[in-house]
């Protein structure tokens, strides 16, 4: 599933913030009386407890206008979450707005269960809130019927280095494919892993798998929005990796590691450089907070930079109390959503200009690196055939297939193009299916 890494996979005002000059005190279900209930407002667990209490308080400060309705606040957890939304939604039972993973939108498109949203992207526009994205955002949500959801919450895969062992290395930060390869060499030399992976059932290397595909011009489908993985751009990525493995530079134990594993080897000083989730140093804390930095993204053989990031999303169902309803809560939940942010609950990388250049985001390097220099260049799981997202690509997001494929490239099992045809063959099926 795509989502972002609170325990898995923290980071921080914009026009109309009322809640600033409230100080959010308010949690009744504010004025307005519409006579179909409330919009239901369920939101996943983004963050700590800090996030879910200040959400709730967000939204039920909302006071909608005339005779719109409230809000009512429901906290999902991520535990058994698609079998709570579709069992309630099939019930007729379940929320007007919602998070939920990144692909959750175009899976319940598919069944006619979505409100697009293209009417208040374009109410957006007029009042300027639609400008203060990040650019390129809303096309990931964009389908042939129109936007399937809002941005929400960023998620990447970045590389991270430790400051502190590269200097022990005698090596400065890597720029290129070359660089990082002569990093690696230099931290082989001092007993350290430049190339961290996590391959198991409750890792994400499959995700850095991708990762380097895309950075070098690739990715799974094409413009068509199939899957076409053997192509010269993959089976380049992936050589560099299997070189990367079979020089050493990797964990021998990797494939079958779990992120805990990795934060272990981090703690351990035995992992230098890892592509890796947003929430890495905040997650190790203490000493390494602030000597594991994020790098830059890297320049491939083929001198192209690319990165796999989830833009996770809010979206409207056609079951609400009243579409208008639906859509002036959104306005008003966007505009007054920086706190979750410069409040450092927990949440993902902001989709909003406002909230990161507010100082409390800015204070956090990494997360502004993220920002300014990763974030243009990342794409999603469509590449390279397009931004937007869409239904097939709920088979690589977080599957057993795609667990497997990547077991498979740093287990060193197959060659690329061996791996690569595997994963087509899958994909095709499940498609076909």
């Amino acid at each position: 599933m795509t989502t972002m890494q609170v325990s898995r996979r923290a980071f921080a005002t914009m026009a109309g913030g009322a809640l600033a000059t409230l100080g959010l005190a308010a949690c009744s279900t504010g004025g307005g009386s519409g006579s179909k209930g409330p919009i239901k407002f369920w939101n996943m667990q983004w963050g700590a407890t800090s996030f879910q209490s200040l959400d709730a308080r967000i939204t039920e400060a909302y006071k909608p206008k005339g005779d719109l309705p409230p809000a009512k606040y429901q906290s999902v957890a991520w535990q058994a979450f698609t079998q709570t939304f579709s069992t309630a939604i099939a019930a007729g039972n379940g929320p007007a707005v919602s998070s939920g993973s990144g692909t959750q939108a175009f899976q319940f498109a598919k069944q006619n269960r979505i409100a697009y949203a293209d009417d208040l992207i374009e109410s957006w526009r007029s009042s300027g809130l639609y400008d203060d994205f990040l650019p390129g955002v809303f096309d990931t949500m964009k389908t042939d019927k129109g936007y399937v959801a809002v941005p929400y919450n960023l998620d990447m895969r970045v590389l991270w280095y430790s400051r502190s062992l590269l200097e022990k290395a005698g090596v400065q930060p890597p720029t290129d494919w070359q660089t990082h390869l002569d990093a690696c060499a230099a931290l082989k030399r001092i007993g350290v892993y430049g190339f961290g992976l996590s391959g198991g059932a409750q890792g994400n290397a499959f995700q850095a798998v991708v990762g380097w595909m895309i950075n070098n011009g690739g990715g799974i489908f094409d413009e068509s929005q199939k899957p076409d993985l053997v192509t010269p751009a993959n089976i380049e990525a992936l050589d560099y990796v299997q070189e990367l493995i079979r020089k050493g530079y990797s964990d021998p134990r990797s494939v079958g590691y779990s992120t805990a594993n990795t934060q272990s080897q981090w703690k351990a000083k035995k992992f230098g450089m890892q592509v890796e989730a947003p929430g890495l140093a905040a997650q190790l804390g203490g000493e390494f907070a602030k000597d594991v930095v994020v790098g830059d993204p890297l320049t491939s053989a083929s001198g192209k930079k690319g990165a796999l990031s989830f833009p996770n999303n809010i979206m409207m169902y056609t079951n609400t109390p009243t579409q208008k309803g639906s859509e002036a809560f959104m306005t008003y939940y966007f505009r007054n959503m920086a706190p979750l942010w410069t409040q450092n609950t927990g949440i993902g990388l902001p989709v909003l200009k406002s909230i990161a250049a507010t100082k409390e985001f800015q204070a956090d390097p990494n997360a502004a690196k993220m920002i300014k220099d990763w974030q243009p260049i990342c794409r999603t799981w469509a590449a390279p055939g397009g931004a937007a997202l869409f239904s097939n690509v709920t088979l690589v997001d977080s599957t057993p297939a795609m667990t497997t494929f990547g077991q498979t490239v740093i287990g060193l099992r197959a060659t690329p193009k061996e791996a690569l045809t595997t994963l087509q063959k899958t994909l095709d099926a499940g498609i076909k299916a």
